[in-house]
């Protein structure tokens, strides 16, 4: 069985607490801006709707929250904006905005430096002045390098300029901490998917081809292999970071999020095409610069201090994946 909400996360206990969430129209942080919803929380969610993919699809995304009583959306880019009215009397700021995807990161590189160093930075000094009671900085696996199957002591080695990237908005966390005393917590997610899941991510590109009846790439040989993280688990590891507050447990340390089966590339697509019903026509390409060959997250750490585990399953998960986009395929009146 599959919960899209956060199946596995702990109660919530406690008064409402005035959340920001950064990114708050994307894949990951419309998720989480429900659930932190369905908690009892107030939720401020801040996205600026870059061109990196077409807006509609945001948009699609915050429909579940836009009339929801206390939720509110602020359209602005923390990259200029003035940050410290919107995470003015927050308790705790989510920071989910960034730029994503390997590619492009090779030559789109301001914008991906602009994005995710220099608007972590102002979101920080903003954290700093208004003296916010935690940060829970969302980075990714990406900065551990070609092989990232270790714990959360293995050294970063990031082989894109994406990872580059991000772990130096790690860094830039880590320095605030150290010097100022901003309490903060850095979540490493490991591919995440899942309904929602962005239109140039992996899964989201085979589904949609098989629906579509058209060629699919594969970059690679296709054995290139990922410890997948449901999004309701993605998002329950996330609010058990926040439930367990700013105590020294969590504040300063890093966790790794990830689900716990292995899958390549290739058997990936043949679970999608066995759900779907269909075969796949497929090719392969060259392999993407930057690309990790293995990438399963070690996650004992964030079961033993946040008393979390991943509860989905890559099959069931893909079947709801699945569901959603057939769902979004098919127009109004039920035509193909």
């Amino acid at each position: 069985m599959v919960d899209n909400g956060t199946a596995g996360s702990p109660p919530i206990l406690g008064p409402s607490r005035r959340c920001v969430v950064t990114g708050a129209a994307g894949f990951i942080g419309s998720h989480l801006c429900e659930a932190l919803l369905d908690a009892g929380h107030e939720v401020l969610g801040i996205d600026c709707f870059t061109d990196y993919y077409d807006r509609a699809i945001k948009e699609d995304n915050l429909s579940g929250l836009r009339d929801r009583p206390g939720f509110r959306l602020a359209e602005e880019d923390l990259r200029s904006a003035e940050l410290r009215p919107l995470v003015a009397g927050a308790d705790t700021v989510f920071h989910l905005a960034a730029m994503g995807g390997l590619l492009r990161s090779w030559t789109w590189f301001k914008l991906y430096q602009d994005c995710n160093i220099l608007a972590t930075q102002r979101l920080l000094d903003a954290v700093l002045v208004e003296n916010v009671g935690h940060i829970i900085h969302v980075s990714t696996s990406s900065v551990y390098g070609r092989d990232s199957s270790g714990d959360e002591r293995q050294p970063p080695q990031p082989i894109s300029p994406y990872g580059v990237t991000k772990l130096a908005a790690e860094h830039l966390v880590g320095a605030y901490a150290a010097n100022f005393g901003v309490k903060a917590t850095v979540l490493r997610y490991f591919s995440i998917f899942g309904p929602r899941q962005r239109p140039d991510m992996g899964y989201h590109l085979f589904i949609d081809h098989i629906l579509k009846g058209e060629t699919i790439t594969i970059a690679g040989d296709g054995r290139q292999s990922r410890g997948n993280t449901y999004v309701a688990d993605c998002v329950a590891a996330t609010v058990a970071a926040f439930a367990r507050g700013p105590v020294p447990e969590v504040v300063g340390e890093t966790f790794n999020i990830g689900g716990g089966e292995v899958i390549s590339a290739l058997d990936a697509l043949a679970l999608i095409e066995r759900i779907i019903g269909r075969e796949a026509t497929v090719v392969h390409g060259p392999s993407r610069p930057g690309e990790q060959l293995q990438a399963l997250a070690d996650t004992g750490k964030a079961r033993r201090v946040l008393g979390w585990m991943p509860r989905t399953g890559i099959e069931a998960g893909l079947r709801a994946q699945v569901d959603w986009q057939t769902r979004r395929a098919v127009p109004t009146g039920g035509r193909s």
